[in-house]
């Protein structure tokens, strides 16, 4: 449905079957008579019904939004272009020639990624004919005026005083080697070194108070050359394993850790980042980072590709991030690593399953304190009895604890015994209260009980929203508006559905952009501008970039407009060229070192992780090969080099290419590497066709050699990683 196919009129005569060449004319070679475009908007079955998508009211599926239609037989019902439909008929009325529209005998259909024109081309004129507001804090830059850092964090009023940089620092080492220029100074009654998590306070957040950053600035106020450091203990969230908070676990370089501050301080952040420094662990702590410390804004995501986006959202799951509030728009979503569906209709039937869970964890509550009734029938009735039940028995109790702690009346068997959910907790680990433990580590260890609790209630007062509306349109609407804080979608997703994004009155406060060196400017625009304005200003708060210039440019298949029109010039590498500042990532851990030295010179100071000099995967020679890399030369296979079968689609191939990148295949798989760790490269698609059709006659059928990981386009594939690439 809303589709865009093409008709077509084709009269074919005894030279269509000859061979095409480029100096022919197209239409009378294959004997193209018309062209008309549709919009499919209706399908039908064989019992001439359309069957619309049904909304169950107690548990939506995904399925259940797919049209069901009966029979084998389609009828497509279409809407024509009225203005070429008006031309088709005063010509037909006047010079009484053919129908146009009896004479179609191919319905033709694009690509789905490539079938989106009509979308797009009405987002932009949506862009042209309405009251566009880019924040004023970017404004000049965009229009390559004034300074070019102008929207740099420093340059911004209302800096955070201080950031909460949670588990990206591993520890008190990592945190002051990420700062070599500073010196890392202990708050007032912490001494060094201190345990993570961190909150640092920098001394640019004090720039508008110039009295306070001086040499006899106070103990708290750090100096120019000082960053003040305190720590907080992450409050106990409950007895059960997954109660634990994920960590990161990656140990950021500086260059990474300046990134990371500079996404979090409000305006515009640019991270260039060639292979291998770990564009995607610096963007998904940027999030995370944000979502913490801001826990009230909305950050969109957005990327060129579907595999990048999936792969930014499994990194985000690996950390401290609840689930319930991340939402993937468009297609993509089921390639997802993980067994949650994160699609809008996928998020709605998590929370109406979570919510039957929810509620049956609030009978159980009311089981075990003796509590006759229905109180987890709804929501509604969950919220009274927590009123009522268990806040009235939480209250004193907690009270006469926290008395007893400063009055120095400290007996714990007391507080063990008097703990009113001791039975709700019967299935947690055992003991609940171990003998060696103190007054306050028991109070801490009651009060992470009943933030267990406590968490069950708000969870179901926010799903209450879903209970009250009746129909999945409804419920994932509400979700994408109100509950999701971390969106995600490609930019041809947000070009598609802006105008249905902008209709919901949806609302974001901070934009990340990987990839964005592979985003046509237009394309990278679009994400900034899909929500309406508040009081004639945008919401927008901070625009974080991320991408390398370097590597392929936006992919522009009119050679016009890439030649003429300089299109192919994405807004991350304009904002570079205009001088905007940026944050060079120095340290790549993905090749090794002599591999790196290929690229390393386009880089500005661009190293190597320690790990590529020290692990035995980089220092031992690859069996079988006497290089680490390898340019060779195929000749001609049977007096043959490189064709283009189809000339007019430019998808040139080379048979003795595709056959030695084969043999080369066979040859690793006999000296035993993994499949899975072997991918194959070619820029064109044509080759990419070839190769995968020697592999089906030669490997995929011998269990020996099977297929490799990955047969793609160089572009495809940019992003990604695996232990062994051929390249053609």
């Amino acid at each position: 449905q809303h589709d865009v196919l093409f008709l077509l009129t084709i009269q074919a005569h005894d030279g269509t079957s000859d061979k095409y060449k480029d100096e022919m004319p197209f239409r009378p070679h294959f004997g193209l008579k018309y062209v008309r475009g549709v919009e499919v908007c209706d399908i039908i079955g064989d019992d001439g019904k359309n069957r619309k998508p049904i909304d169950e009211i107690g548990k939506p599926r995904v399925d259940d939004r797919k049209p069901k239609i009966s029979g084998n037989t389609r009828t497509l019902r279409v809407l024509l272009d009225t203005n070429q439909f008006k031309m088709d008929m005063d010509r037909y009325s006047r010079v009484k020639d053919e129908d146009v529209y009896e004479t179609f005998n191919v319905l033709m259909r694009r690509k789905p990624k490539e079938n989106n024109f009509k979308a797009v081309l009405e987002t932009i004129r949506d862009l042209m004919q309405s009251e566009l507001v880019v924040p004023d804090w970017l404004h000049n830059v965009f229009l390559g005026y004034g300074f070019p850092d102008s929207a740099h964090y420093t340059m911004m009023p209302n800096l955070p005083k201080e950031i909460d940089f949670r588990d990206t620092f591993l520890n008190y080492d990592h945190l002051v080697s990420s700062f070599p220029e500073k010196k890392i100074v202990p708050s007032k009654g912490y001494e060094a070194p201190i345990s993570p998590p961190y909150i640092l306070q920098f001394p640019e957040s004090l720039k508008e108070d110039k009295g306070k950053v001086s040499e006899e600035a106070e103990p708290d106020v750090p100096k120019l050359d000082e960053i003040v450091v305190r720590t907080y203990t992450m409050p106990n969230m409950g007895p059960y394993p997954f109660n634990i908070p994920k960590r990161n676990s990656v140990g950021f370089t500086p260059r990474q850790v300046e990134a990371i501050k500079s996404g979090t301080n409000p305006g515009l952040t640019m991270v260039v980042g060639p292979p291998g420094t770990g564009k995607t662990d610096v963007a998904v702590q940027i999030i995370a980072n944000l979502y913490h410390n801001f826990p009230d804004q909305h950050t969109l995501l957005v990327t060129h590709s579907n595999q990048a986006l999936n792969q930014l959202f499994e990194k985000i799951l690996a950390l401290d991030v609840d689930e319930r509030h991340l939402l993937r728009l468009g297609h993509g979503e089921e390639e997802l690593n993980t067994e949650l569906s994160f699609s809008k209709y996928g998020r709605v039937n998590s929370f109406l399953e979570r919510r039957l869970f929810l509620l049956g964890e609030v009978d159980r509550i009311a089981k075990s304190l003796e509590i006759g009734g229905e109180h987890g029938y709804t929501c509604e009735t969950a919220g009274y009895f927590y009123l009522y039940h268990v806040l009235s028995r939480w209250e004193p109790y907690i009270d006469k604890c926290r008395q007893g702690l400063e009055n120095g009346n400290d007996k714990i068997k007391t507080m063990r015994d008097e703990f009113p959910f001791t039975n709700y907790f019967s299935d947690a680990p055992q003991p609940l209260f171990s003998d060696d433990i103190s007054y306050a580590e028991t109070l801490e260890i009651v009060e992470g009980c009943f933030r267990h609790i406590e968490k069950i209630f708000t969870e179901l007062e926010e799903i209450r929203g879903f209970e009250l509306l009746r129909t999945s349109y409804d419920r994932a609407n509400y979700l994408l508006t109100k509950e999701a804080k971390i969106i995600a979608m490609t930019c041809t997703h947000a070009a598609l559905k802006r105008r249905e994004l902008v209709s919901l009155r949806f609302k974001y406060d901070n934009v990340v952009m990987e990839e964005a060196a592979q985003i046509l400017e237009v394309e990278t625009f679009i994400p900034l501008l899909l929500q309406e304005t508040e009081d004639g200003k945008s919401r927008l708060k901070r625009v974080i970039m991320i991408g390398d210039h370097n590597q392929l440019p936006p992919v522009v298949k009119n050679m016009a407009f890439q030649q003429y029109g300089n299109m192919e010039q994405s807004l991350f590498t304009r904002f570079v060229r205009l001088g905007v500042p940026t944050i060079d990532l120095d340290a790549q851990g993905r090749a090794r070192p002599s591999i790196a030295n290929l690229y390393n010179w386009r880089y500005k100071d661009l190293g190597d992780l320690p790990v590529v000099n020290e692990n035995d995967e980089y220092k031992k020679a690859n069996a079988g090969f006497t290089y680490d890399y390898q340019l060779i030369n195929v000749g001609d296979y049977m007096d043959k080099g490189e064709t283009e079968p189809v000339p007019y689609f430019y998808q040139a191939s080379n048979l003795g290419e595709a056959e030695y990148i084969v043999a080369l295949y066979q040859y690793m798989r006999l000296l035993g590497y993994p499949s899975e760790k072997i991918s194959i490269l070619t820029t064109y698609n044509g080759q990419k066709a070839l190769i995968r059709d020697v592999l089906r006659q030669r490997c995929s059928w011998n269990p020996l050699f099977g297929r490799p990981a990955k047969v793609t386009t160089v572009d495809k594939f940019q992003g990604q990683q695996n232990d062994c690439r051929q390249q053609e």
